[in-house]
């Protein structure tokens, strides 16, 4: 009986796990769109900073709608935004510092590890979980890293100067779109795999102790 409990628990998590990446990875195509379609107008305008803003809104604003699921129990959407948003703001906060004070890939996996410690503290201790502090977090840097990094690197493959293009027709405009919208799926893959295990993790109900008979 408590192997089957455990057969359960673990098909219950890889399943949050599988549907935060598909559903992350949605919010995260929006999000990008943001720096694909209209990045330009943000430097000129208001900066990097504003564009970073801009990103974090439509983040913030869409992943309730689309992961709230994530959550067991009842209250899903409120429990949800409850423990997100602050949490992904945590997140941003450190991951934001980390790149703007160094600039380099040093402050890239710097800004990964310290954003998603900041982002499952933060989550765990709101649901009342600490012991799921260690790893919530070591799974969404795991995560997290590998998509953001290989959306890094397919968006360099796919701009470099030099190489023949997949898309022949497409123009280097197009291409650099295109490339942007890559790399925020990777990451949305990515990250989103993370928050399945983690939203999972830190609302699972306790497993039910059972008397030997």
């Amino acid at each position: 009986m408590q192997d089957l409990h455990e057969e359960d628990r673990s098909t219950n998590s890889r399943d949050a796990t599988l549907r935060g990446a598909g559903s992350f990875a949605l919010v995260s195509l929006a999000g990008f769109s943001v720096w694909a379609f209209a990045g330009r107008w943000f430097y000129r305008n208001v900066g990097e900073v504003g564009l970073y803003v801009a990103i974090a809104a439509v983040f913030l604003g869409l992943s309730g709608l689309l992961l709230h699921p994530l959550v067991q129990g009842p209250n899903r959407h409120r429990r949800f935004q409850s423990a997100f948003l602050p949490a992904f703001l945590a997140y941003a906060i450190v991951w934001s510092a980390a790149w703007f004070l160094l600039k380099n890939k040093a402050g890239e996996w710097i800004g990964s590890a310290a954003g998603c410690l900041a982002f499952a503290s933060v989550a765990c201790l709101i649901f009342r979980q600490p012991r799921a502090i260690p790893a919530c977090a070591a799974v969404l840097f795991v995560t997290h890293s590998a998509g953001y990094f290989i959306g890094d690197r397919f968006m360099a493959w796919l701009t470099a100067p030099g190489l023949a293009s997949p898309f022949p027709s497409a123009t280097k405009a197009q291409l650099g779109t295109f490339a942007k919208l890559g790399w925020g799926l990777f990451y949305g893959l990515g990250f989103g795999a993370g928050l399945g295990f983690t939203f999972h993790r830190a609302t699972r109900p306790p497993t039910p102790v059972t008397s030997p008979a």
